[in-house]
Parts: C-alpha cells; sequence; structure tokens
C-alpha cells in the first residue's frame, strides 16, 4: 500500500466551530479519526495507515489549541507531511465572533487562550494565531448559521466516498446578501437586477419554491434569458472542473433577502444539474428566516 493510497484529511479551525461535530460525520463515512493528535505525530500516523495493509485507507486528525505548545508546529507537520509523499486536505472550521461567544455561554465553558474569562477576547487572540493555517486550507465552513446537523450533512458532502459521489458533487446555496457571502463560494451569482416578489403582496410570505413566484420571475423575458445563458455556461466549464480533477463545486446565487428571486435561480440551476446528472444539492439559507418577519428584501 502507497501513500496515495491514503487519504488524509486535517481539520482545525475555532473552537466552538464545530469540530467535533465535522469529526463525528467523518466517522459515520467510516474514516478513521484520531482527535487533538499533536501535530508532531502526524506523519507517524500517516505512516501507520500505509502499514494497515488497507485496513485504513480514509483518517481524519484533529488538531487545534488543546495541544498547547504542540500546535503551533502544524504548518511545519504537513510539510513534512508532504515531502514523505502524503498527499492531505485541511478542513477549516469557523464562526463569527457573536456566534462563538453565543456557544461558549450556553455550554459554560472558558476558552482555552482565556482560562480567567473574557470569552471574546480569547476567540480574537485564537482568530489570530489562526490565519496562517486559514490561508493554506483547502476548504473552509462557516458555521456561524448551520445547525449540527447541516454541518454534519454539509461535511458528509465535501467527503463522502469517491466511488458513490460522482466525479463532481455540485452544492447550489441561495442566500440573502444582508446576511453576507456564503464563504465557500466557487461561482458567485446576484441576481439583485431580476424584479422583485417582494413587492407583490400575494407574493410576498412564499418563497421561490413557490409556483406562483416561480411563474412571476421567469414569465420576465430578462429573467429568462439570464438563466438560458447561465446554465448554457454551466454546462461548458463543469466538464473542465472535473477534468481538472476537483471534486465539489459550491455555486452560491444571492439576492437582497435571499427569499424569492435566489431561490428561484437555485432551484432552476438545481433541475438542470439533476437533468444533466450531476451530484447535487440545493440549499436555501435564508429564506426562512426571511419569513421569520424581517420586513426589507
Amino acid at each position: 500500500m502507497s501513500t496515495k493510497q491514503v487519504r488524509l484529511l486535517v481539520i482545525t479551525g475555532l473552537s466552538g466551530a464545530g469540530k467535533t461535530q465535522a469529526m463525528q460525520s467523518l466517522e459515520d463515512l467510516g474514516f478513521f479519526c484520531v482527535d487533538n493528535l499533536p501535530p508532531s505525530l502526524i506523519l507517524k500516523f500517516a505512516e501507520l495507515c500505509v502499514q494497515s495493509q488497507g485496513k485504513v485507507t480514509r483518517a481524519a486528525i484533529v488538531c487545534d489549541l488543546r495541544g498547547g505548545e504542540f500546535f503551533t508546529s502544524l504548518a511545519e507537520a504537513l510539510e513534512d507531511l508532504q515531502r514523505s509523499g502524503f498527499q492531505y486536505e485541511m478542513l477549516f472550521l469557523e464562526a463569527s465572533d457573536e456566534v462563538l461567544v453565543g456557544r461558549y455561554k450556553e455550554s459554560r465553558r472558558r476558552h482555552p487562550l482565556s482560562p480567567s474569562g473574557g470569552i471574546l477576547e480569547g476567540i480574537q487572540k485564537e482568530r489570530q494565531k489562526l490565519i496562517e493555517l486559514r490561508g493554506i486550507a483547502h476548504k473552509i465552513i462557516d458555521t456561524s448559521s448551520l445547525s449540527s446537523q447541516q454541518l454534519r450533512h454539509q461535511v458528509a458532502e465535501l467527503f463522502g466516498n469517491e466511488q458513490t459521489s460522482g466525479p463532481l458533487a455540485v452544492s447550489v446555496v441561495s442566500f440573502g446578501y444582508k446576511y453576507g457571502i456564503p464563504l465557500d463560494v466557487d461561482l458567485l451569482i446576484d441576481v439583485r437586477f431580476l424584479p422583485n416578489p417582494f413587492y407583490i403582496s400575494e407574493l410576498r410570505p412564499l418563497t421561490g419554491q413557490h409556483p406562483q413566484v416561480q411563474k412571476y420571475i421567469f414569465s420576465n423575458t430578462l429573467a429568462q434569458e439570464f438563466v438560458d445563458k447561465y446554465l448554457d455556461l454551466l454546462e461548458y466549464i463543469l466538464p473542465h472542473y472535473v477534468e481538472e480533477g476537483k471534486r465539489h463545486l459550491v455555486i452560491g446565487v444571492g439576492c437582497t433577502g435571499g427569499q424569492h428571486r435566489s431561490v428561484a435561480i437555485a432551484e432552476r440551476i438545481g433541475t438542470f444539474l439533476q437533468e444533466h446528472h450531476y451530484t447535487m444539492n440545493v440549499n436555501h439559507r435564508d429564506a426562512a428566516r426571511n419569513r421569520k418577519g424581517d420586513k426589507t428584501k
């Protein structure tokens, strides 16, 4: 068994961002997982995977600030891993300061960089220490608006079995610009130029998944022409992503609030991907949030 036959995934990121949930998802996928492994032992662990005679072909390692002084050598350990012929992927998890503070208060835990209190100060120190690792991460997931179940589902999409997921998995996420652009988007579409159903009273409480909203949007010549041209572009570029070895692509579709236009366009893209036999998933990040009372669209 060679070094290239072992798939190694390194998970790191901010404390409280969901590394435990991510690891649990990977365990469900059949990964051999090790939590809080000192970076100096990563290469030895990878060598043991090779020596397992095929018993361990996919492994995930969680490294974070719990490792104390050992953690500072993670970047160096990863370089040693590559020099030894191993290929690895790094997943970096993060969330907003506000969300992380809330999670710490809920769990009543102390931040590892602020043992005497001051949760926000500890989070900001940690964020600064992780800048370099974030910059070399292969995938970044912002868990601010994700439930534990949604995070585990997203990890499963990203790192599921290659033999069952197809050559390219495409995730389409609709969102509202007023809530921020998803950090992991590869292709971004801004559809705020389209007529807004929010200003039609009977359509306002609905989402872009409703037939009436879709009829309103796609009866507009501009919307139909735009979608046709964009789907032609996808039909052209997706096979080239496959040729380059890309395994997962995220398409973000944004409107102002993420309830009507972006949802309808994302649904149309999802139908196209399904018809062309791509492994796909459509997620409407902000549609439900808007229906709970937001006024501006």
